[in-house]
This record gives structure tokens, C-alpha cells and sequence, in this order.
């Protein structure tokens, strides 16, 4: 099997699933989020795109529900012995054959956890999944269950943790290498993803944005290639990912000769990060991080150019997202505990002068202050 981490690391992980679901007098938890999987059994697929579901009980059996096309990966990737195939034909309905397995698993009148708030359960198989549930045993909302535990990382995953911020680091560096005036972005992101790749690295869980010129100032990827100008601005976001863990940086590059608006908005985004790292420490929450770096950019005169939200947690991801629980936003009562993963992107960006400036960075929280994940000290970039 190809694991990526020992069986006591499994192990480990299901103990602490436990516990949560004893707390919450749990029999059974019904998994669909992609990495509560990964997390907890090593199984490494993008085919959550269709319906599956791992399911865990309280005697710690699993049993995972899946098409064929997933079976030889279950069991290449996972410590999952149990694999139920449902059939795909016409009229199939997987939430069925779901319901029919926790009966043979003895589960008929149970409590079960079942995890919502997912890419892995689609609206349309929620609706048909309560249907045959519906008198079948009690389901409790339980989607925060496995994001908690995963938010707090051991220190075999902070291993690959540390080697996703290095490769990071060699995405960045290949980048610049290559923005000059008539640069093309293809070609940008070409490297940039490439030294990923060298290094041993995955695809990312969302695509990298790039923008320059009026796109620079977009948070999103949007398809579309240009090419620099000598007087021009590029906006990145990115991550290294190893073993699907993500280290994300930001960053604003100027090309030709900044304008006074750029080094004003430069030296306010690195105030509000350090203000931001001074804050990402525990004993305070995600709303306290938010509200030191909405306060840095209010004090300075540019508060209308942030957003409402300044970074998030990162983890192992699968697409669509490598967003990760819980989220830097006003009044987050999310509490900072040491062997967090947290991005914070300071983003300012005005519209009225076409001006975009952004720096992001990724921090490993410690007992006392965060320790950042990238070798490169954030610095006004030119090219």
C-alpha cells in the first residue's frame, strides 16, 4: 500500500475521532468530506466527485461505500479492509445501497454523525440520503468534527508541512525569475508549478491566481493569458503542496518602476502582517487575528481597500479548495492552539487607481509566536 504515514499515525487519528464521538454519543459517523478520509485512512482519490462515503463506528470498524473505478485506489492508498462497491446503471441510487450497508453493520436505530457541509455530498444526494435515513435512525449535523481535529497537526504531518513551504519557496523563486516586461503569464506559471513538480510535489487543491494589469486586482483565477508591460503589476497567490499539504504565499510584483501608491500600499500590507503574526498566538482567537489586521489598515488610511476575511487554516486539501477551517474573519471565537497551519494575505486593493498590493504568508503556530514557513522575507518585489 502506498501510505503516506505510519500505522500508529492512523491509529492515533482514530483515537481522537473517537473521543469526539463518544463525546457527542455518537454510534456512527458518516464521512464525505475528501480529506476527513485521507485524514483518518490515507485514501487518496478525487473520486468524491460522485457518491461515496466512509463510514466509522463507535467499535472503530470502517466500511467504505465507493464506485469500481475507486476500488484498487482505496485499497492502494488506505488501511481500509471493508470496500462495498455501489453499481453505476441507469436508475442507480447509491444513498440505497448506503443505507442497506448500515443495516448489515447492525447500525438500525442508531445516533449518526453524518458530515454536510462538504464538496463530497452534493445537495441532491443530501435530499436522497435523508430520504432512506429519515426513519432509519437519528443523523446529527457533525461536519465540524473532523476539520477540529484536522486543524491541529502531529508533528509527522508538520514533516510535510515543512516540505510544502519549501517548495513554495522554489515556485516563487522560478516565478520571478521569469517576470520581466514582455513576459508571458503561461510561461509564469509554467515554472512556477514545474519546480513543484521537481521537487516532488502534487497539484494544487485550486488553481494559482495570476493577474496583472486591471486583473490584478482579481482573488481569483480566471482563464486568459497576457503578457507584461514594461509598466505593469502581477498579483500571485500559490501554494506548495506535498502529500495534498499546503504552505500558500501571495504576492504583488511590480514591474517597471513602482508607483508611490504601491510602496505606500506595500509598507501597510507589512505592517498589518506583522501585527497579524505578533496576534497568531494561542490564547487568542481567529476574530483577534482579523481584527488586528483590519485595525493596522484603518489606522492607516486604507480600510475600504481590505477584505472581510485575512487567511485561513491549511491542511491536506483536495479541489476545489485549499481553504481550510477555521477562517480569520470578524468575531471568529475560533481559538489559536500551537501546530495550527495558518495563511494570512494582506489585500489591498484599489479600485479608483487601478492599484493592487498583496503579501501573504504561512505560519506554524507554537506555544508562543508563529514560526513563519517561508525562507523569503517579505520584501516589495520589482522586476
Amino acid at each position: 500500500m502506498a501510505l503516506h504515514f505510519s500505522r500508529d499515525e492512523y491509529d492515533a487519528r482514530m483515537d481522537r475521532l473517537q473521543a469526539e464521538m463518544a463525546e457527542n454519543k455518537l454510534d456512527a459517523m458518516l464521512l464525505f468530506a475528501q480529506e476527513s478520509m485521507y485524514w483518518l485512512t490515507g485514501y487518496d482519490t478525487f473520486g468524491f466527485v460522485f457518491f461515496q462515503c466512509l463510514i466509522v463506528t463507535k467499535e472503530r470498524r470502517m466500511a467504505l461505500l465507493t464506485r469500481s473505478a475507486d476500488l484498487r485506489q482505496a485499497r492502494q492508498t488506505s488501511i481500509i479492509d471493508e470496500i462495498v462497491i455501489w453499481t453505476d446503471r441507469a436508475g442507480a441510487d447509491p444513498a440505497k445501497a448506503l443505507k442497506d450497508h448500515l443495516f448489515e453493520m447492525d447500525l438500525l436505530g442508531a445516533r449518526i454523525g453524518i458530515e454536510t457541509d462538504t464538496h463530497g455530498l452534493t445537495a441532491k444526494n443530501g435530499k436522497r440520503l435523508e430520504e432512506h435515513l429519515e426513519r432509519f435512525g437519528t443523523l446529527i449535523e457533525a461536519s465540524s468534527i473532523v476539520p477540529q481535529l484536522r486543524s491541529v497537526k502531529s508533528d509527522a504531518e508538520i514533516a510535510y508541512v515543512r516540505k510544502a513551504g519549501q517548495l513554495a519557496d522554489a515556485a516563487l523563486t522560478a516565478g520571478l525569475e521569469r517576470i520581466k516586461p514582455g513576459a508571458d503569464e503561461g510561461e509564469i506559471l509554467a515554472a512556477m508549478q514545474g519546480a513543484i513538480f521537481a521537487g516532488g510535489g502534487d497539484y494544487p487543491a485550486n488553481e494559482f491566481i495570476i493577474g496583472s494589469g486591471e486583473k490584478a486586482l482579481l482573488v481569483r483565477y480566471a482563464s486568459g493569458r497576457r503578457k507584461l508591460d514594461a509598466d505593469d503589476q502581477l498579483t500571485l497567490e500559490f501554494a506548495g503542496a506535498y502529500r495534498h499539504y499546503h504552505v500558500a504565499m501571495m504576492e504583488t510584483v511590480v514591474i517597471g518602476t513602482p508607483r508611490p501608491r504601491h510602496r505606500e500600499m506595500f509598507d501597510t500590507a507589512e505592517a498589518a502582517l506583522t501585527e497579524v503574526a505578533a496576534t497568531m498566538r494561542p490564547g487568542n482567537t481567529f476574530g483577534d487575528v482579523y481584527e488586528a489586521h483590519a485595525r493596522t489598515l484603518q489606522d492607516r488610511g486604507m480600510g475600504s481597500f481590505r477584505l472581510n476575511a485575512c487567511g485561513y487554516s491549511l491542511g491536506a486539501a483536495f479541489t476545489p479548495s485549499w481553504m481550510d477551517w477555521p477562517m480569520f474573519y470578524a468575531a471568529n471565537p475560533a481559538k489559536i492552539v500551537p501546530n495550527m497551519v495558518l495563511f494570512a494575505h494582506m489585500i489591498l486593493l484599489d479600485s479608483e487607481s487601478g492599484t493592487a498590493m498583496t503579501l501573504g504568508r504561512t505560519f506554524l503556530t507554537t506555544d508562543d509566536a508563529p514560526e513563519p514557513l517561508s525562507a523569503l522575507a517579505p520584501r516589495l518585489l520589482t522586476a
